[in-house]
């Protein structure tokens, strides 16, 4: 199907074509996004970076909103998505940096 500009649609089933296309343009590369942070975890493992790291948040979030303002994109909108998957990610890599014996809890019950 051909990219349409939503100018051009004469109508709500046209529109919606055009959203739908844009969703699945979308979802494509929020999967390849997710792929990055899946080895970004990997990678901080092999290096021993924690999940969050401040200053790395902070200089994706300019980025975005310096991108969001250059493109006429909302910029408080384009932060509070970016800002919702950052915790997404830094809560997934977590799962794969939590060292295995935390998922052991002690034995609260024994001599000491």
């Amino acid at each position: 199907m051909p990219e349409l500009d939503p100018q051009s649609c004469g109508s709500m089933a046209e529109l919606r074509q055009v959203i739908d296309q844009l969703d699945g343009a979308l979802i494509a590369l929020l999967r390849r996004r997710q792929d990055c942070i899946d080895r970004a975890a990997v990678l901080k493992q092999g290096e021993d970076l924690p999940a969050r790291i401040p200053a790395r948040v902070d200089q994706v979030l300019e980025n975005v909103r310096a991108a969001a303002q250059a493109s006429g994109l909302d910029p408080k909108l384009s932060e509070a998505l970016w800002r919702e998957m950052i915790e997404w990610a830094i809560a997934r890599e977590e799962r794969v940096l939590a060292p295995r014996s935390d998922s052991i809890a002690p034995n609260s019950e024994g001599s000491q």
